[in-house]
């Protein structure tokens, strides 16, 4: 299959791009810079010049392509909302391009917002949150009216293994490097879930190849893994104090990223395995950090 790919050469992306060449595939790949394109180039794929902003680029390589996977955004915090609505335009120009094909386009979502507090399963569709405005399923389901066979990959906070660096354990570290310890909220008994990039890829390549038109998937290996614990395995690499801290001090501690460090997310990932035959087979997130790859 040729297949056009967005975010082609970000940390999951090149992930995403090399298990699909390794499947057989041609990959066509978006690209905004010359480094970028020469990464595409090794890996074996093509390049097609452009971004997420550039909605004729993005046409083209939907308009030249069997099947899209849309693993592109732009992780600017500061101005979250707009690069939220720059994904929902790009996820809905991609759909018009492939209307009325069944072509699979696979978009990415995530699974922390989905249920809050208690385990996300891929059934759950909560409603649209002003406070949290990715809108990429929401973008997804309204072009599967159109005629396109697409579907959402929800993945994990944490996404981790080698070359993480701009993930949020990179940010924990860096906060525990700069205020001298790594730190959990009261008991730290909140959850994430974690999956290795290389599953996450081997899952994109199984949904594009076999997905429902509008299902959701969970790329999610380890379905609760407790705050305090990563805490712990930072400290432990690091060789810096761990602690809790309370509620009332955490945006002080954390800055922006006090609301990631306070979500309890569990999330399930059994009917995607068994829908895909997904089977996470790479280290588990507390291997990777007790195995160094965010000290090198």
């Amino acid at each position: 299959m040729r297949v056009f790919v967005t975010g082609a050469t970000g940390f999951i992306g090149t992930a995403i791009v090399q298990e699909l060449v390794n499947a057989g595939h041609q990959v066509l790949g978006l690209a905004r810079s010359e480094v970028s394109a020469q990464k595409l180039v090794k890996m074996g794929a093509e390049v097609h010049r452009g971004d997420l902003e550039d909605l004729e680029s993005l046409r083209s390589g939907a308009a030249q392509s069997e099947g899209v996977i849309h693993a592109g955004f732009i992780h600017d915090f500061t101005r979250f909302s707009e690069v939220c609505e720059v994904d929902k335009l790009a996820i809905k120009t991609i759909g018009e391009v492939l209307a009325g094909s069944d072509r699979p386009l696979i978009v990415t979502s995530g699974t922390a917002m989905v249920s809050p507090g208690r385990l996300a399963t891929e059934e759950i569709i909560p409603p649209f949150n002003p406070a949290w405005p990715r809108a990429s399923e929401q973008a997804a389901d309204a072009v599967v009216a159109l005629g396109v066979r697409a579907a959402a990959i929800r993945l994990s906070p944490s996404v981790h293994g080698d070359d993480d660096k701009h993930g949020f354990i990179p940010i924990l570290f860096n906060i525990a490097r700069e205020k001298g310890f790594s730190a959990y909220i009261g008991e730290g008994l909140n959850r994430w879930n974690a999956v290795h990039r290389l599953d996450a890829a081997r899952l994109f390549r199984l949904a594009l190849e076999h997905a429902t038109a509008g299902v959701r998937y969970h790329g999610s290996a380890e379905e609760a893994i407790t705050v305090k614990s990563i805490a712990e395995a930072i400290g432990r690499q690091l060789n810096i104090p761990v602690a809790s801290i309370s509620a009332e001090t955490a945006s002080e501690h954390f800055g922006w990223f006090a609301h990631m460090a306070a979500v309890d997310c569990p999330a399930s990932s059994k009917l995607t395995q068994e829908r895909l035959d997904w089977r996470p087979i790479n280290p588990t997130l507390l291997t990777d950090i007790e195995n160094g790859i965010y000290t090198k």
